[in-house]
């Protein structure tokens, strides 16, 4: 009795904080206590004050707090989920969904958690059609990110139903400066009416490229641009039907006046004739701050293109002017000739893909501000020597250089070449010029100098007469320390063994840290040598494009390699 009364006591003393008998333990965990420093005690001030306040608001007040942010985060982590789901880095301002085979209940979720998303700047949802026709589920929760100011729903499949739901909805963006539009075939044929009035006066950049957009669609655009006074790029490209009725597309481009501040204007194959050059030449003279024409792949404009150079006068801050593949004839190039000198700020023109051009380009050459020139690709113009030989002149000013297709180049290239300023060149293509040896090593000596140390993006593609000693020499000679991308392939139904010399391309490989894209299709090789440069790529990301093997290099590579039983 008197033993269970003994511990019962001891067992009350030591709930009441009074242990008459400590443990070691114990007594080795008080030292570490008293030890520890004041700053990595946590504090205790705000719990204990909840309890010894005794002031209800601010009980209150802090509890809301803590819901708020604890309901925040818990906002963003699903925000982070979703992301991680679909292979997605996250990003408070930019939420790029492009390609991520989204679905309508992925898009719902998607509208879900944009209320966590107060930052957000930039929405990507392009190439994802499985969202088509359940556009309102997103856009019915467009009030939770007010500040997007780049919207882009490129090929998603839209429909009228789609557009009518955005174009509700845009009055809860009303910073929205970018929205792009294209690749939605089913716009066309009046969809566009469901943006008429909704789109936000700060809007900048319209892109509705291949959108089948019709004759009534130039009637509707001129009513979106009415109101649209701070536009600056319009890019309606790729629409054959666009300018199909005179009458609709003269009524589209004489809205252009409205929108004054248009820098950038693209009607690249849009089915226009000399009669719709002829209305749009005639609102020229409403664009003055437009730096930016393209007008190109509109093959109805042979022996018309008078209606836009009669006009060109009016456009003193042109830069660039794109006519390429539009079978100008030799008149159209003397009237473009006689424009020229009235563009003082050109610096980019293309008429490539245009034969005329290779009997033309002495004068050409003469009448552009070959000082200011930075771009003059001239590839598939049939050039002749003469005209090769001319081209000299402007290269030193150049930062592309494109003679693609161009037989005359093969044997001659050193004509270019010596002509080159260090470290100014940064696109040179030369694809099926029948370069020989001798210009692959000229441009090894040309790079080895450092005349190409600027260089991007260099194509020697479908040269298949160049020998193992060019391709060697030319990754033997460094000096390419900026290239991002490199096109080494063959032409369709060739092939030709690259064993030689990919060694020296491995060796080159390692100082190109900015290489983004090597093409080497129709080159075969062993599994070994695959191998390796996979090896050599392997943290790297580089897009590698080469043929798989074929049959016979990988059974001619067993037949050589297998291990016998024993080993």
């Amino acid at each position: 009795m008197i033993h269970l009364t003994s511990t019962g006591r001891h067992s009350d003393v030591q709930r009441g904080g009074g242990s008459l008998r400590r443990s070691p333990f114990e007594l080795i965990m008080n030292q570490i206590r008293r030890k520890r420093a004041a700053s990595d005690r946590k504090p205790l001030g705000r719990f204990l004050s909840r309890d010894r306040t005794g002031i209800p608001e601010d009980r209150e007040e802090r509890g809301a707090a803590e819901g708020a942010e604890s309901e925040c985060d818990a906002g963003w982590g699903r925000v982070c989920v979703f992301l991680q789901r679909l292979g997605k880095k996250t990003d408070s301002r930019s939420l790029n969904l492009a390609h991520c085979d989204l679905t309508a209940t992925d898009l719902l979720e998607l509208a879900t958690l944009l209320q966590f998303l107060p930052q957000l700047e930039e929405m990507d949802v392009s190439w994802n059609g499985l969202i088509g026709g359940s556009l309102k589920a997103l856009t019915s929760h467009l009030q939770h990110a007010g500040g997007v100011r780049a919207l882009r729903l490129c090929s998603c499949r839209l429909d009228a139903e789609d557009l009518a739901a955005l174009g509700e909805a845009l009055g809860c963006v009303p910073l929205l400066e970018i929205l792009d539009l294209s690749w939605n075939s089913g716009l066309g044929g009046g969809a566009l009416q469901g943006l008429l009035g909704k789109l936000p006066p700060p809007l900048k950049e319209l892109h509705l490229v291949s959108c089948q957009l019709n004759a009534a669609d130039a009637t509707l655009l001129g009513g979106l641009l009415s109101v649209l006074s701070g536009l600056c790029v319009l890019d309606v490209s790729c629409n054959p039907q666009l300018s199909q009725e005179v009458e609709a597309f003269r009524e589209f481009s004489s809205s252009l006046c409205h929108a004054a501040s248009i820098t950038t204007l693209r009607l690249q194959a849009c089915g226009l004739t000399e009669d719709g050059l002829h209305a749009l030449g005639g609102s020229l003279h409403g664009l003055p701050s437009l730096r930016q024409l393209d007008l190109s792949c509109n093959r109805g404009l042979s022996g018309g293109l008078s209606h836009l150079t009669l006009h060109l006068s009016h456009l003193t801050h042109l830069q660039s002017l794109d006519l390429h593949l539009c079978c100008h004839t030799h008149t159209d190039l003397q009237d473009l000739i006689q424009a020229l000198p009235s563009l003082p700020a050109l610096t980019e023109l293309d008429v490539s893909s245009n034969k005329e051009v290779g009997g033309a380009l002495h004068p050409l050459l003469a009448a552009l501000p070959l000082t200011r020139m930075r771009r003059l690709p001239l590839n598939s113009c049939s050039l002749s020597q003469e005209a090769f030989t001319a081209l000299a002149v402007c290269v030193p000013y150049l930062r592309s250089v494109d003679v693609s297709w161009c037989k005359v180049v093969g044997g001659h290239l050193s004509l270019l070449l010596d002509a080159l300023q260090p470290a100014v060149l940064t696109e040179l293509r030369l694809s099926s010029c029948e370069l020989t040896t001798e210009d692959l090593q000229h441009l090894a000596a040309v790079s080895r100098r450092g005349l190409l140390s600027s260089l991007l993006v260099l194509d020697l593609s479908y040269n298949a007469s160049v020998g193992d000693e060019g391709w060697s020499a030319l990754f033997a000679a460094g000096g390419l320390g900026s290239l991002q991308e490199v096109d080494l392939s063959l032409r369709p139904l060739t092939s030709a063994p690259c064993t030689a010399w990919l060694p020296a391309l491995l060796c080159a490989l390692p100082p190109l840290p900015a290489l983004t894209r090597l093409s080497l299709q129709r080159w075969t090789s062993s599994p070994r040598d695959r191998k390796q440069l996979k090896h050599c790529l392997r943290k790297r990301s580089v897009l590698l494009e080469w043929d798989p093997p074929n049959k016979d290099e990988t059974s001619s590579f067993k037949s050589t390699n297998q291990e016998s039983p024993e080993e």
